[in-house]
C-alpha cells in the first residue's frame, strides 16, 4: 500500500467475508500512534487547538450546515447510512451531528485534547476518526457482524449484542458498534500513550481522504507513528 501524502502509512483492516459481499466499499484504515508524555489526552486543549475550533465554528452558519450534504464526502456517508437501513434525518452522520450540534451551542465547544483532535479532523475532512487504546487490543482492527450475545468490549457489565450488528473488531472483540462510540473498556484513558486511530471508509471516499483524516489526528496529537 503507499504511502499518503504525509508520509504516514494507514493500514487497510480486514473486513469478514460477509461485509465484501453485502458491503463492498465500506473498509476500515487504522494508525498505531505513540503519543508524548505530556500533556494528557483527555487534558485541557492549548490555545493553539481552541482556536483552530473557534475558526472552525466561525465557518459555519445554518446555510452552510444545510448544504453541507451535498458536498461529495457528507454525501458519501449520508448514502451508505441509508444503505444499511438508517434515515441520516433521524441519525445523522458523525460530520452533520457534529455541525447540528455546533448550532445549538454557537460554536464548536472545547472538551479535551483528544476530543478536540478528532472533531477538527472530522470537521476538516468529513471523515469520522476514532480512538482505541493500544493496550486494549489484539491484532489488528476489522469490520465483521456481531455475534447473539457477545459482550461489547468484553467488559463484565458490557451490554450483550444482538446478532447480525455491524462491528468495529479486533481478533477477540467486537469494539465499537459501526459509527458508533468505542466500549469503555478499550476507549483511551488518561494515561494511555499508545493508541490506535481509525476510520471508516464508504463507497464515494477516497483512501487519500482517509488518510488526511488520519493524519490530521496523528500531526495535532504531537504524535509518532
Amino acid at each position: 500500500m503507499s504511502a499518503g501524502v504525509h508520509d504516514i502509512e494507514a493500514i487497510e483492516g480486514w473486513r469478514a467475508r460477509e461485509v465484501e459481499e453485502e458491503l463492498p466499499g465500506l473498509g476500515v484504515a487504522f494508525l498505531h500512534v505513540d503519543l508524548p508524555r505530556s500533556p494528557s489526552p483527555l487534558s485541557a486543549s492549548p490555545q493553539p487547538l481552541r482556536e483552530r475550533l473557534q475558526t472552525l465554528s466561525n465557518r459555519f452558519n445554518g446555510a452552510k450546515a444545510i448544504a453541507l450534504r451535498r458536498e461529495p464526502v457528507p454525501s458519501a456517508y449520508r448514502v451508505f447510512f441509508r444503505h444499511i437501513g438508517l434515515d441520516p434525518d433521524a441519525f445523522p452522520t458523525p460530520i452533520e451531528a457534529a455541525v447540528r450540534q455546533r448550532l445549538i451551542d454557537g460554536g464548536f465547544l472545547t472538551r479535551s485534547l483528544l476530543a478536540d483532535t478528532l472533531l477538527v479532523s472530522l470537521v476538516d475532512t468529513g471523515v469520522p476518526v476514532w480512538a482505541l487504546d493500544a493496550q486494549a487490543l489484539d491484532g489488528p482492527l476489522g469490520v465483521r457482524l456481531s455475534r447473539e450475545g457477545e459482550p461489547l468490549g468484553g467488559g463484565r457489565q458490557s451490554p450483550p449484542l444482538p446478532g447480525d450488528r455491524l462491528v468495529v473488531a479486533d481478533s477477540r472483540l467486537a469494539l465499537a458498534t459501526l459509527f458508533d462510540e468505542p466500549a469503555a473498556e478499550c476507549s483511551v484513558k488518561g494515561r494511555s500513550r499508545r493508541v490506535v486511530l481509525y476510520a471508516l471508509q464508504v463507497p464515494g471516499v477516497s483512501w487519500v481522504c482517509v488518510e488526511e483524516a488520519l493524519w490530521i489526528c496523528r500531526s495535532t496529537l504531537g504524535a509518532r507513528g
